[in-house]
């Protein structure tokens, strides 16, 4: 299984950037993972151009995940119980997908084969990144046994 991570823009706070490069390195440990970044449409052009960037970077045969406040709240123990369903299941690709600023259209949500929401607050989308990859490592170090969760 590999984890694909689809977001619009850069990570431009060095902060959160330090932070998502930390918790990237040690996902890593457990699963292979990349990062595809979808370029940020200027204001002038629509929520649809800008999905369509998503889209384009979605393969076909992943198991699509859409960050979404609407979408199914987990706990930590949840997430790591979905996680190793996914394991079982022997999926190959599983991506995340945190849409812009003004959301993703509907052919994204469509597109999405899970709903997850990190939370009932809006979160700035850099921290949203972070704590999208802490929970993930999390799931792992609950699956593992490890003494981080506690």
């Amino acid at each position: 299984m590999r984890f694909r991570f689809i977001w619009v823009g850069k990570t431009r706070d060095e902060n959160w950037k330090a932070l998502q490069d930390d918790y990237l390195k040690r996902l890593s440990r457990f699963v292979p993972c990349d990062i595809a970044e979808a370029r940020e449409s200027p204001k002038h052009d629509t929520l649809l151009i800008e999905s369509q960037r998503i889209l384009e970077l979605v393969n076909p045969k992943t198991h699509a995940v859409l960050l979404d406040v609407g979408g199914t709240g987990l706990s930590s123990h949840d997430l790591a119980a979905k996680v190793e369903k996914w394991q079982n299941l022997a999926m190959k690709e599983i991506s995340f997908i945190i849409g812009g600023s003004d959301g993703v259209s509907s052919a994204v949500a469509e597109r999405a084969d899970d709903r997850l929401s990190l939370s009932f607050l809006t979160f700035p989308h850099e921290m949203a990144r972070v704590v999208l990859l802490e929970q993930l490592y999390r799931a792992f170090t609950i699956l593992r046994g490890f003494p981080y969760q506690k």
